[in-house]
């Protein structure tokens, strides 16, 4: 068959699990004049948007935002909280956690890594066991990936906690939210973590550059003795100049602008209705994976992510050729495997700014396009997304 559209026609679906789309009212807040850094009104802003950014993470405790990506926030994470020679335990539960434990090697910490099959999350019952052992109290920071964007598996993170507590070690809780705050329910305060990691361009509705560290008072207490260098990062000068509304570098200003309105839009939509969304449309993403004939990567049923979802293709079939299939003929972007599981998996992110009708277009151009790329599926995988958004699934 000819390649249906010769022309991109339309707007472009692009769904992928970040950069998201950002709604126009985020685009058209950014477009203000940028104003001075340090005057009155941008001093205003920050104080404002520093409190205001606090229910999305759960919490009442300072939250540090940088001009970065995810991963700077991941080295401030660490740089912040750690020495030279410190243990750190994590887990391999995909792309990121990989990346992230390289990371922290390369800044002269000692990973006690624990192996995954990048299907699961976080397993609590080895953190119990490892912590447990520990008596000396050498692990000195448990790293998890809450939401793991390369397989769409969602880590136990009140578990992970509750293991920390029951071996009653001292160790501080970091954790990963860049894939999933602002999409899932998420609870810095009452689930005792530590730092929580995460950026702008996903359930935040904005495009890359902001990265945040939402920080407990017991990390803060870490930062007086670790003894990791750092500058650019350090918490202590920016919470500083926080406290008058400014920051110790030049802030991404126009960026601000587009947190705050994202900020407006998930208070106006509320916070639970905002997951639920997520999750009404992660199932209907899996409804029609499964009536596809398709199998979910997840295995998990407690762990699927209600921001993506990773879908195995059959044997025989490349994933990449799919995915750049579907691009081509539907004007659509797909989200690429990952690390070792590149060309088996594709991924369909599902967050951010995101209704019923965009996801039923969606999942009609991927049904599509494995129809085109010779996939042998069921042709059902729509009609029983359908049924879950209409509420008519199993009635």
């Amino acid at each position: 068959m000819e390649n249906p559209m010769a022309q991109p026609i339309g707007r472009h679906f692009l769904q992928i699990p970040g950069p998201t789309n950002v709604p126009e009212q985020v685009l058209r807040a950014m477009s203000a004049p940028t104003i001075d850094h340090r005057g009155p009104e941008f001093a205003s802003l920050t104080l404002d948007l520093l409190e205001a950014v606090k229910p999305v993470f759960g919490t009442t405790q300072p939250v540090v935002i940088y001009p970065s990506s995810g991963t700077g926030a991941w080295e401030a994470a660490l740089v912040n909280t750690l020495s030279p020679g410190d243990r750190v335990l994590a887990f391999e539960t995909g792309h990121f956690a990989t990346l992230w434990r390289e990371m922290a090697q390369n800044l002269g910490l000692e990973v006690e890594f624990v192996p995954g099959d990048w299907r699961h999350g976080a397993d609590p019952g080895a953190a119990a066991e490892r912590l447990a052992a520990d008596r000396e109290h050498r692990i000195k920071a448990v790293c998890v990936v809450h939401n793991e964007t390369s397989t769409g598996v969602t880590s136990r993170i009140a578990e992970i906690r509750r293991a920390l507590d029951d071996a009653g070690h001292p160790a501080l809780l970091l954790v990963d939210t860049i894939s999933s705050l602002g999409s899932i329910d998420y609870r810095h305060d009452e689930w005792g973590v530590d730092v929580t990691i995460s950026c702008s361009q996903k359930g935040l509705m904005l495009p890359p550059g902001l990265g945040f560290n939402a920080v407990s008072q017991k990390a803060l207490r870490a930062g007086e003795t670790a003894g990791l260098r750092r500058s650019y990062w350090d918490w202590e000068p920016i919470l500083e100049a926080n406290r008058r509304g400014f920051f110790h570098s030049t802030p991404a200003t126009n960026l601000l602008y587009g947190l705050r309105e994202a900020l407006r839009l998930l208070d106006e939509e509320g916070l639970a209705n905002v997951y639920a969304r997520h999750l009404r449309h992660a199932e209907a993403t899996r409804a029609a994976v499964r009536a596809w004939g398709l199998e979910v990567l997840c295995l998990d049923e407690r762990e699927h992510s209600a921001a993506l979802t990773a879908v195995v293709v059959p044997e025989g079939h490349d994933a990449d050729k799919i995915r750049e299939l579907i691009l081509g003929s539907f004007n659509m972007s797909l989200g690429a495997g990952l690390g070792k599981l590149r060309g088996t998996v594709f991924r369909i992110g599902h967050l951010g700014h995101f209704n019923d009708v965009a996801l039923a277009g969606t999942l009609s151009g991927v049904q599509m396009g494995l129809e085109l790329a010779g996939v042998p599926i069921d042709q059902g995988g729509v009609a029983a997304a359908l049924s879950v958004l209409t509420g008519k699934a199993g009635a």
